[in-house]
């Protein structure tokens, strides 16, 4: 396996990164992804972390049905803290995991006990000395172009074994700043998957599955994180004076737009996004 070579993080990335940190502690699971919300929650209904844990292991189920029969060793990029590498685990799979983040790597290994590898590196820079007859790319996608998306996975794999993407990705080319920008162009990605010998066999959109807990996340950062922000921000104003000018005119420079921006995720995701699942194979 080769050294990793310094990683150039966008800055989109960089605010899914903190978003991603935000809700690992928000819900305290082993798992990343957004979850699949089997029945939609109505308007005015009140979203739960206990719902929220539902659809995540609803996810797992869901995102493993995509799974052909007869396959036995899986490579998870962009494993996380390794709650699909666990699932995948206990259904009897020979699981593999690999990301570039050293945090991830010490949860991973805790998580799983230590019974499943990890690879510190980025999926650019994986080697491997055996090919899978499955890649899963579980809202990892976005972290690679699609050039090394789908030459990195066509080099894994034999002919014929499969490739599983699950993730945001953007229907509107024309979105190409703010939080989701990194998700892949949809037909560009295809056409890089195509280009690398791969043929679509499935794909579903569950798009409006996932999103109440984007709604979820922005309940809770409306009720809980904004309303300490502004409770710390009025104690300053009353015990310093002068810094609370300071951090005024920070928040204002630097806090204000990525905020708003934050709080109108759904709208965002509503317009330009979509979340598919995609079942790939490798021609023969």
């Amino acid at each position: 396996m080769q050294k990793s070579k310094s990683i150039n993080i966008s800055k989109a990335t960089r605010y899914q990164n903190a978003a991603i940190d935000y809700y690992m502690g928000l819900t305290g699971s082993s798992y990343l992804h957004y979850g699949y919300w089997e029945i939609i929650p109505t308007m005015g209904e009140e979203l739960t972390l206990t719902h929220l844990r539902a659809a995540q292991a609803a996810y797992a189920t869901k995102l493993f049905s995509f799974i052909p029969e007869g396959i036995k060793t899986v490579l998870d990029v962009g494993c996380g803290i390794g709650g699909n590498a666990k699932s995948l685990c206990e259904r009897g799979f020979s699981v593999e995991g690999l990301a570039p983040d050293t945090i991830q790597k010490e949860k991973f290994i805790q998580n799983t006990n230590g019974k499943i590898p990890f690879y510190l590196t980025t999926f650019e820079n994986f080697q491997s000395s055996h090919s899978y007859d499955l890649v899963l790319f579980s809202e990892s996608s976005q972290y690679m172009s699609v050039e090394d998306l789908a030459q990195g996975a066509a080099r894994l794999l034999n002919s014929g074994s499969y490739l599983l993407i699950a993730d945001m990705m953007r229907f509107d080319a024309e979105y190409k700043a703010g939080i989701f920008s990194n998700c892949h162009i949809a037909n560009e990605l295809h056409a890089a998957l195509e280009k690398a010998g791969f043929k679509l066999i499935t794909s579903e959109d569950i798009s409006q599955s996932i999103a109440p807990t984007i709604d979820l996340c922005l309940t809770n950062f409306r009720t809980f994180g904004l309303t300490t922000f502004k409770y710390i921000a009025d104690v300053v104003k009353i015990a310093v004076p002068p810094v609370h000018s300071i951090g005024s005119w920070a928040f204002k420079r630097w806090l204000e737009k990525p905020i708003a921006e934050g709080l109108a995720a759904r709208q965002i995701f509503d317009n330009h996004l979509c979340y598919q699942i995609q079942l790939w194979q490798l021609s023969t």
